[in-house]
């Protein structure tokens, strides 16, 4: 009994492996013509080609597909429209008048008050505005919206100023030059701060004349130098570097500093208070005192030269791209830094980095932009000369050219926009009036005694994007502040418009 049990309880494997590998053989055999004639069949019936995804022959439309016997589908027709299709460029002249006459004709305004209201695009009518009948106006800081925008189109948003050192070895003491390379935002140190007391969202990069100074003597103790003399040139730049178009105290009462291819801190004094009478020369001092203490001998005191075309670069540091440059500009009104655009602006145009070759390049890069002046006159970049003269529809016309799809490379001066009662200078503004004013508008502010004036952009309840410009140079001394409650009433009246149709 126990051998027996042993015997049926033997395995699989125990067992004649010839036996075990003929019915394997059997199984497969049998597999296999049942799966072929599974596969003959399907393709006989036709579901062969559904299961495996086939449809060549299935029509595409679903419109092609008759409908079962006896279900009667009507054809398919078209929805008419729920509504007529919106035109982004129409501006509904009856509700901006409605939205801006009480706020433009406000008595703290002034006597003259200019304003120009358009769509962000399309060539719809416009919006015109004149209490006197004047068709310009000084436009004050808001022309720094203008000069911004041609360096951009010259430029390019990436374009950098680069500040260097040469080396004329000559005779006896080698000369060092440092070169100005126009760089609005050259600091003295690392540790500098900015100058204008306006809180920015945005600091571009930072280039400086201590870490210039560190890199120069790295590279001539490479070179086996030691001690060098020292020469600036801030040839770069030509013509005064007062605006004769500007009051003539405004550099004694350090309104704006002189304006350089090479200075440091936008030309304030590196120890005190105001701006040094010669920003150039104050720059060279401040880089021989790094240069001494990265380890080389000055000797003497920097002279003004102009560097040799075959003098030898040593070292160099560059600034922030240009969009950065004009984020900054156009969010704290920076005067000196736009004035310094101005003149690249002249050199890239006219070959003439000046007063004068910025406003010629300024004038022909508009009009060849398809924009006119109409009766505009420009002095300067940043609008601090009274004698500038603007309308309000050139304003209008160069934002939206900004704006415009086929001018990427001037996009940062629609972003730089301060926005209403959050940044740059009109954080502290938009506080009364409509409330649909904060958040909705941004625009440049202009002041100068006598003048307020606002350019930018407002997004109407009709969520469409306005641009509008306001001008207003005649306003009594006393009211300033008030003209300037007045004028954002009416820019935050177009956010709380149905403007749009």
């Amino acid at each position: 009994m126990p051998e027996r049990a042993v015997e049926r309880g033997r395995t699989v494997a125990e067992r004649d492996p010839d036996h075990t590998r003929g019915s394997l053989v059997g199984w497969v055999s049998a597999a296999l013509a049942l799966l072929l004639v599974a596969v003959v069949g399907g393709w006989q019936l036709g579901w062969l080609a559904d299961l495996l995804g086939d449809d060549a022959d299935q029509p595409i439309d679903p419109a092609s597909v008759a409908p079962p016997p006896g279900l009667d589908v009507p054809p398919v027709r078209k929805p008419r429209a729920v509504a007529p299709a919106a035109d982004a460029g129409r501006l509904d002249l009856a509700a901006v008048e409605s939205a801006l006459a009480g706020n433009l004709s406000d008595r703290d305004l002034g006597r003259s008050v200019l304003a120009a209201v358009a769509p962000l695009t399309g060539n719809s009518e416009r919006f015109s505005y004149s209490s006197s009948g004047a068709e310009v106006g000084i436009p004050a800081s808001t022309t720094k919206v203008v000069t911004s925008a041609v360096a951009l189109f010259l430029l390019g948003p990436d374009h950098v100023f680069e500040t260097r050192t040469v080396l004329e070895r000559g005779g006896g003491t080698p000369q060092l030059v440092l070169v100005g390379g126009g760089d609005p935002f050259l600091l003295s140190s690392p540790q500098s701060q900015w100058g204008t007391s306006t809180e920015a969202t945005f600091a571009p990069k930072k280039a400086d004349v201590v870490t210039l100074a560190r890199q120069t003597a790295r590279s001539l103790r490479y070179d086996g130098v030691r001690r060098v003399r020292l020469g600036y040139d801030d040839s770069l730049f030509s013509g005064p570097t007062a605006n004769p178009h500007w009051r003539a105290d405004y550099i004694p009462d350090d309104v704006v500093s002189p304006i350089t291819a090479l200075w440091a801190d936008e030309g304030r004094d590196p120890i005190g208070y105001g701006k040094v009478s010669d920003p150039s020369l104050t720059a060279a001092v401040l880089f021989a005192d790094a240069l001494a203490d990265a380890g080389i001998t000055v000797v003497g005191t920097p002279e003004a030269t102009v560097a040799d075309d075959g003098a030898g670069d040593v070292a160099s540091v560059s600034s922030a791209p240009l969009a950065q440059i004009v984020q900054r500009i156009i969010e704290v009104s920076d005067n000196e830094a736009t004035e310094v655009l101005l003149r690249h602006v002249g050199l890239a145009d006219q070959g003439d980095g000046s007063f004068i070759g910025g406003q010629a390049a300024v004038e022909r890069v508009l009009r060849a932009n398809g924009i006119g002046m109409h009766g505009s006159v420009l002095y300067d970049g940043s609008g601090l000369s009274r004698e500038n003269l603007m309308s309000p529809r050139l304003l209008v016309d160069v934002i939206r050219w900004a704006a415009s799809d086929d001018q990427p490379d001037l996009r940062a001066v629609i972003t730089s926009l301060p926005v209403a009662g959050f940044t740059g200078s009109l954080a502290d503004r938009f506080d009364q009036g409509a409330a649909e004013g904060p958040g909705r508008v941004r625009a440049k502010t202009g002041t100068l005694t006598g003048v307020t004036s606002l350019a930018g952009i407002a997004v109407d309840l009709d969520g469409s994007i306005v641009v509008f410009a306001m001008i207003a140079d005649k306003v009594r001394d006393n009211r300033g502040g008030l003209a300037e409650i007045s004028m954002d009433n009416a820019a935050a009246a177009l956010g709380a418009c149905y403007c749009s149709r």
